[in-house]
């Protein structure tokens, strides 16, 4: 059956106050998940896990989120958002036909991306989560997950699962030298009984450094280096 997109995992300092954040900016209801708090994702709409962890740093992230438009207007999420405690970066001045840099409750960047945006339409309020990266990871994430490639333009790449919505995307470059790579982590779950096979599977397509934990868990790394979770189901 392969793995399956569980969620992306954000280190924090105060990850109960992020959850609250993003449940109500995306109306999902958060619940306890193995030592961290699940705002659980479906077929088009990826999850997010919030565990206690390293605080953001003075350095932007490596990855960050984009919301796009679904019932919501630009303006009436940067709104909402704003409600709930974030803030917009910068001079707070959003120029039109243009996305909104904002920072959250605990300073992670993300974005509300313009109405008219031909690129996420249509994928959901959550339209994107955008990484630092290269070419390589993004095709090794298509491969390991069987989300077929969506975007490939230059060095930049996204894929997206079959049934559409949110898109994962990498931005061509490696990761911005000093940046925490781990703070932030994709998981993936495999049937129970199936996770050896899949960890040995995903070594063949370029994953690196697999370690289990007493739990079973497995962290390897991408072709960047970068940690991920795969776990049963």
């Amino acid at each position: 059956m392969g793995v399956r997109f569980h969620s992306v995992t954000f280190l924090s300092g105060d990850p109960a106050r992020d959850a609250s954040f993003w449940g109500a900016v995306l109306g999902r209801s958060p619940r306890d998940d193995h030592g961290g708090i699940l705002l659980p994702g479906d077929d088009t709409q990826v999850g997010l896990r919030f565990a206690v962890g390293e605080p953001h740093g003075a350095l932007r992230n490596r990855l960050h989120l984009h919301l796009s438009r679904a019932e919501r207007r630009q303006s009436e999420s940067i709104a909402a958002c704003v409600e709930h405690g974030a803030r917009l970066r910068g001079n707070g001045h959003v120029p039109a036909g243009s996305y909104a840099a904002m920072a959250d409750v605990v300073g992670d960047e993300f974005c509300v991306i313009e109405d008219d945006n031909a690129y996420l339409a249509g994928c959901g309020p959550l339209g994107e989560v955008t990484c630092e990266g290269t070419q390589a990871t993004g095709l090794f994430w298509s491969r390991a997950l069987a989300w077929p490639v969506v975007w490939d333009h230059g060095e930049e790449v996204a894929i997206q699962a079959p049934s559409g919505g949110t898109k994962l995307a990498w931005s061509g470059e490696p990761v911005e030298a000093g940046k925490p790579i781990d703070r932030q982590y994709f998981m993936v779950t495999a049937p129970a009984g199936e996770v050896e096979d899949e960890v040995a599977r995903l070594l063949e397509l370029g994953a690196t450094d697999a370690v289990t934990d007493r739990s079973g868990a497995t962290t390897l790394r991408d072709p960047d280096g970068v940690a991920f979770v795969v776990r049963a189901a």
